[in-house]
């Protein structure tokens, strides 16, 4: 985060615009709009700063720009149309501590004025850091289409209320929740059709009917955070990211998608990695229970989907012994994933009529697979968690009947812009791991499907092949 987002208060602060055209009079209207007293140095003024000038609305001190012009400032804003002057006003403000932004000049800004959408109180701001303010001014648009304007509505009948509610609710997780509820329902869909008294209505009915041990108690939610792009998460995941308490998630789940999750909610990391679990599956089970009995909402955060080789079934059965509240949300799978992204389809009609997914985990040193119901020609088969044990896998295919030479892939970090793809063969794909240093997460698929690669990689992700594999 190159800049620290923050709003301020400029009701009736002094701040000062130095310049007097139209770029100033757009920082002026700005900071006019958000209360503030501002002062405009510059010769002379274009006609709407004169006019705002003439009716006593800023303050005009008709000479260039002085450094004792930033003496008891709030802020400042450098406008003028030299970049020298503007680089000095920085470098004063500096010496004076008082904050300074150059006008198209991110070298010299010790805030940045973002992109805005308005729906006071409720306001949105979007800056690039100064490295792409068209970019910003193009989000900033799709959000205005997007965010009706009834949103200012709701905030303000919010703002009315909240007094009330912290009153009726001592409990500060209480009332987040009374919140999430009343502002996602009914009260929220009047607003937005602009009937703010039936919105209001609906508020107070809400908050008169709540119960406190209902707000109060505890829930967890198995979530299917996908292969590792976050925008194949799906819209309810987002939502349950976002109210959380605690986050229980494990070695699958991107960096990204992490960033998505409520910014103080409570982070565990319970990641499984060959050989070296953070937290065993029972003390994972265990945990669950007792942040759900603590009243807490409680987001655990599974790479893939739940019921995938997650674990999730064995989670849910902890939970449902002890009487916890429970829901599933389903993820795409790594599968599905690795698979549309490596253009591998899993089945198709001409190449193969059945898919099976299968785990390399071992249990020991075991790998318990059925391995004479895998050397079907026409099914293809997917291995999770398969890379470690890719020489053991490849050999017990091919010694119970599959093809040595049968097309094989390994698709590592798969969704993500890092994503490679590796092609083989049952014989050569052990060796083509260990030279291309492949490491988890990575999944692998074999059967004829692979040989589609060619033809279906839309994405062009970086792809080697061993030099013995034929198509």
């Amino acid at each position: 985060m190159d800049y620290f987002p923050i709003f301020l208060n400029l009701a009736d602060q002094p701040c000062l615009v130095a310049g007097g055209g139209d770029v100033a009079l757009r920082k002026v209207t700005l900071l006019a709009k958000a209360g503030a007293r501002v002062t405009v140095v510059a010769p002379a003024l274009c006609p709407a700063l004169a006019e705002l000038a003439l009716s006593a609305k800023i303050h005009h001190v008709a000479r260039a720009w002085q450094a004792n012009d930033l003496a008891g400032m709030r802020l400042a804003i450098a406008a003028t149309d030299d970049a020298v002057v503007n680089a000095a006003i920085y470098a004063a403000g500096e010496a004076a501590g008082v904050s300074v932004n150059a006008v198209d000049a991110p070298a010299h800004c010790r805030f940045i004025v973002p992109a805005i959408v308005d729906r006071s109180p409720l306001v949105l701001a979007i800056s690039s850091g100064g490295n792409a303010p068209v970019l910003a001014r193009q989000v900033r648009a799709r959000i205005e289409a997007w965010l009706p304007h009834g949103y200012g509505a709701l905030a303000r009948l919010a703002g009315a209320l909240r007094e009330r509610v912290k009153t009726r609710f001592a409990d500060e997780r209480a009332r987040r929740r009374f919140w999430e509820q009343a502002l996602d329902g009914p009260a929220a869909e009047k607003a937005l059709a602009g009937d703010e008294a039936g919105a209001a209505a609906v508020l107070e009915a809400t908050l008169a009917a709540s119960d406190d041990a209902a707000l109060t108690r505890g829930a967890v939610y198995l979530v299917g955070a996908g292969p590792g792009n976050p925008d194949l998460l799906t819209f309810r995941a987002l939502r349950l990211m976002q109210k959380a308490d605690v986050v229980l998630y494990d070695n699958l789940v991107s960096p990204a998608i992490m960033e998505l999750v409520r910014r103080d909610a409570e982070r565990i990391y319970v990641g499984k990695k060959a050989s070296n679990h953070a937290l065993p599956q029972e003390e994972i089970n265990q945990l669950l229970v007792r942040l759900a009995q603590e009243g807490k909402s409680v987001l655990r955060l599974k790479g893939g989907d739940p019921f995938i080789f997650g674990r999730g079934g064995e989670e849910i059965e902890e939970l449902a012994v002890h009487g916890v509240d429970f829901e599933v949300v389903p993820g795409i799978t790594s599968a599905a994933g690795a698979s549309c992204y490596a253009g591998i389809p899993l089945t198709h009609r001409d190449y193969a009529q059945s898919v099976t997914f299968v785990t390399g985990h071992r249990r020991g040193d075991v790998i318990e697979l059925d391995w004479a119901r895998l050397t079907n020609d026409a099914e293809t088969v997917v291995v999770y968690m398969g890379v470690a044990q890719a020489p053991r896998l490849c050999a017990e295919l091919i010694a119970h009947g599959r093809a040595a030479d049968t097309p094989a892939a390994v698709i590592e970090k798969a969704t993500l812009p890092t994503q490679r793809t590796l092609i083989g063969t049952l014989a050569t794909l052990p060796a083509l791991i260990e030279q291309a240093a492949i490491k988890p997460p990575a999944l692998i698929i074999i059967g004829r499907v692979v040989t589609l690669h060619d033809k279906l990689n839309w994405r062009g992700d970086e792809t080697s092949r061993h030099p013995t594999t034929s198509h």
